[in-house]
């Protein structure tokens, strides 16, 4: 993204470059329609709303069973790894579904899209909470997969095409803390509400909100204004545009940060849950869900990550990101509750600083093609999720958590020489 707005900068709309100079008021270039929403207009909080409620539907709902994941090995009498499956093949298939809809957002509309996902998986999540048997169950999730694949590319492209370029990084946090948010509370809410009622009441709550968030999000969203529509679903159109993405350098090495990402921070959660369900901790699933409250610091840390990535430059943050997530799992390692709290809080801190930097680099390197960048991004990124999380249940069971910790530890080491070999596409300060 443009570090310095202020300082030779410009925007891209429907592929036309325009810059603009400090000298020319923000509101001005909007009411041109040029360069998007500005922050401090009700139009800007309408939207930061709307995308909240999207981030906290989207995100609760893949993730709300991660806690359950235990009670689902008990309840269904399956191995740690298959029971991973309720996760890993919803963000697999989702992967694969960000792909196909960010073409249809080129033909339906943005905000069609990525309503019509939210209240189709709410609805899915409804009947995942009553089916009888494990393959049903699993049917439903990755149905659910599917249907979210219109969430979150088609969001990355709506704010690069809406919102103004100089507070984009400040946006695109602030979204990243919403999904932050919303897997927090699906996680924790999903936990705590299994101990009052069965796990299936819990996934038929967390669906008639998630449906209600839906409703909201549609009703505050403003209308896309530097959107341009593409009638028809014109396949090799498709495949030509991200075969050039995949041709950049720059955004293959963003994409194998993504991968990388979630390789690490979805499999330390899997298997944290199984480690302090066990002996000597014996945590019952409340006890085991509280520390999806770490999620409060990825809050934070995605919110500031945008400001200070255009204050010192996006590879130092990467740089930290990925330090403070190798740090984490380092400190995870003994049986002492303190130091795997601790670990844990660094490794979601530095997953939300890196994913937030990450997110806000794909539009600025892919310019008029940034949608079908963003779902390239995210095929990586959950691709991450589904494989390595599912791996992650084969070392848990024959190596136990130093297996865990070699993985991810490794995992976080290739990060940092990713970033560190990524100087001219990751753009530094000014």
């Amino acid at each position: 993204m443009l570090s310095n707005p202020t300082k030779d900068a410009c925007s891209e709309v429907n592929g036309e470059v325009r810059p603009f100079s400090a000298a020319e008021p923000l509101a001005q270039n909007v009411a041109e329609g040029d360069q998007g929403i500005v922050r401090g207009t009700a139009e800007y909080r309408r939207a930061g709303l709307a995308l909240f409620l999207l981030g906290f539907a989207s995100f609760s709902l893949i993730y709300c069973v991660q806690p359950l994941l235990p009670s689902f090995a008990k309840s269904f009498h399956i191995s740690p790894t298959q029971s991973s499956l309720a996760l890993s093949l919803t963000t697999g298939l989702l992967a694969i579904s960000i792909l196909l809809s960010g073409a249809f957002s080129q033909a339906w509309g943005r905000r069609g899209v990525m309503f019509t996902s939210m209240a189709l998986a709410s609805l899915l999540n409804l009947v995942a909470a009553w089916v009888p048997e494990w393959h049903q169950l699993l049917i439903a999730r990755a149905a659910e997969g599917v249907i979210l694949g219109g969430v979150p590319a088609v969001a990355m492209a709506w704010l690069a095409e809406e919102i103004h370029p100089a507070h984009l990084g400040k946006t695109m946090g602030l979204y990243v803390g919403g999904t932050a948010f919303g897997a927090m509370m699906g996680r924790v809410g999903m936990g705590m509400m299994t101990e009052f009622w069965s796990w299936q009441v819990a996934m038929e709550i967390l669906g008639v909100l998630c449906l209600l968030s839906a409703l909201g999000f549609i009703l505050l969203l403003p209308q896309s204004r530097n959107f341009s529509r593409k009638p028809g679903i014109n396949l090799r159109y498709h495949l030509q545009t991200w075969g050039q993405n995949l041709k950049k350098p720059g955004l293959l090495k963003i994409y194998g940060i993504g991968f990388i990402l979630t390789s690490i921070f979805v499999t330390l959660f899997n298997y944290a849950a199984f480690r302090l369900s066990a002996a000597p901790f014996n945590f019952n699933q409340t006890q085991v869900s509280m520390i999806f409250l770490a999620f409060a610091f990825g809050i934070v840390a995605s919110s500031l990550a945008g400001n200070l990535a255009d204050r010192f430059g996006k590879r130092p943050l990467l740089l930290v990101g990925f330090g403070l997530m190798f740090i984490g799992v380092l400190l995870t390692l003994p049986n002492m509750l303190g130091a795997i709290v601790a670990g844990i809080i660094l490794v979601t801190s530095g997953f939300f600083i890196s994913h937030a930097v990450a997110s806000s680099s794909i539009g600025p390197l892919a310019g008029a093609t940034r949608g079908h960048a963003s779902s390239l991004y995210l095929l990586f990124y959950y691709m991450g999720s589904s494989l390595t999380g599912s791996a992650g249940g084969w070392l848990w069971q024959h190596g136990g958590w130093h297996a865990i910790t070699l993985l991810t530890a490794s995992l976080a080491i290739v990060g940092l020489l990713l970033t560190l070999t990524s100087s001219k596409s990751i753009k530094l300060k000014g």
